[in-house]
């Protein structure tokens, strides 16, 4: 039972890039989903206590990075007595190829879930090829 526990529990992220942080705070890495379409690729990032306000994407090259701050939730004149949800941010580094147009990349989020729509260069969509009967 305790290793169905360990796989559901947060991860913390492990960045190829070992930056100092500003805030004393938990990093985890949200679990994504990615799928890829005709024209585009759709990466799905759950991240709770995230809004539009709080999470910030950059691209540099070819380095697509999430970040997502969370800030704990104390009622105003309350003492917490016991925390058992960790709090923290998120952070989540993704590796571009050629085939995404980077000029064209949108970004939603609603409900702590992050949406990211990846288009396809014109280059790296799929063309059909016609083909004639030789006379």
């Amino acid at each position: 039972m305790s290793d169905t526990t360990k796989d559901i529990q947060k991860k913390e992220a492990e960045s190829p890039h070992k930056g100092e942080h500003t805030r004393a705070v938990t990093v985890y890495m949200p679990h994504v989903d990615i799928v890829e379409r005709k024209d585009d690729i759709i990466l799905t990032a759950d991240m709770p206590g995230v809004d539009e306000k709080s999470v910030d994407i950059t691209l540099e090259k070819n380095e697509l990075t999430i970040y997502g701050k969370v800030d704990p939730l104390v009622p105003e004149k309350h003492t917490l007595y016991i925390s058992e949800y960790g709090i923290g941010d998120f952070k989540r580094v993704f590796t571009l190829t050629e085939e995404v147009d980077r000029e064209k990349i949108q970004a939603t989020v609603k409900n702590g879930v992050l949406k990211i729509i990846l288009p396809k260069a014109e280059a790296a969509k799929t063309k059909k090829i016609a083909v004639t009967a030789e006379a």
